[in-house]
């Protein structure tokens, strides 16, 4: 297992119960204390968990840190890829679409590689990455310039620039938490502002968010729920949330 996948349960271990041991964790990832250790160290330099004595905690995470892209593409896989079969439905040939950072995103990405004649505007390194493994002549992708995010995600003027010049049929955008009252928000304040942007500059919002980032709000909101036209989320949402979620968005879908 790699370093970057034994985070990724950790923080999922951690967040589910709200604190472990570290032998508990050792035992359950099949590594040694000494390992697990070094890892939450990592973690808690972060401040994505706490350290204790013989364990570790979960950590009220502070609305300005950004979870790396290795950690978050690790979290809820099943349900990201069960939103990301819902999300390409929405996808015909020829169409131009952006793809924004983040995990829930790029499992949508795995899945457009297989459609002909689309225009790709991204600014997600690992998502421009995939699609060049197996370039497609029919497909042309555009990857924004700006200031990378732990997230591998292009931000700031440079990218609002790149995005302001197209016409776009749709965008799908992650987000870092939703909330009834603060909406769609991320914990990067200039990468907030370049999701405005590219809402802005598409004719179809769909925001990918996974029934974990219900109530959690980063430090800046970039939409408010009535401003999407499709939330794809995830099993998992009460029948309240779900309620009030449908009052205020145009469309709610939940993938099982």
């Amino acid at each position: 297992m790699l370093a970057a996948q034994r985070k990724a349960r950790i923080l999922e271990e951690v967040g589910t119960s709200g604190a472990r041991r570290i032998s508990d964790l050792a035992a359950a990832l099949e590594v040694s204390e000494v390992t697990i250790r070094r890892d939450v160290e990592a973690l808690a330099a972060q401040g994505l968990v706490d350290k204790v004595h013989g364990g570790v905690t979960a950590n009220a995470l502070s609305s300005t840190v950004e979870p790396p892209f290795a950690a978050n593409s690790m979290k809820e896989q099943a349900a990201k890829d069960a939103m990301a079969a819902l999300a390409a439905e929405m996808v015909r040939p020829a169409m131009a679409v952006a793809l924004m950072g983040g995990s829930s995103v790029y499992a949508l990405a795995k899945r457009l590689r297989e459609v002909p004649s689309l225009t790709i505007v991204t600014n997600s390194v690992p998502i421009s990455d995939l699609f060049a493994q197996k370039p497609r002549a029919d497909q042309t992708v555009v990857l924004t310039g700006g200031v990378r995010t732990p997230t591998d995600s292009l931000v700031g003027n440079i990218a609002g620039e790149v995005f302001s010049r197209f016409n776009l049929d749709i965008v799908f955008m992650g987000t870092h938490g939703m909330d009834p009252e603060f909406g769609f928000s991320s914990p990067n304040l200039v990468e907030a502002e370049t999701n405005r942007e590219v809402i802005r500059r598409s004719a179809k919002f769909v925001v990918l968010a996974d029934h974990s980032k219900w109530g959690v709000k980063g430090f800046s909101s970039f939409a408010g729920f009535d401003t999407a036209d499709v939330v794809i989320t995830s099993q998992g949402l009460g029948s309240k949330q779900l309620q009030l979620l449908r009052s205020k968005v145009k469309e709610v879908l939940v993938a099982s």
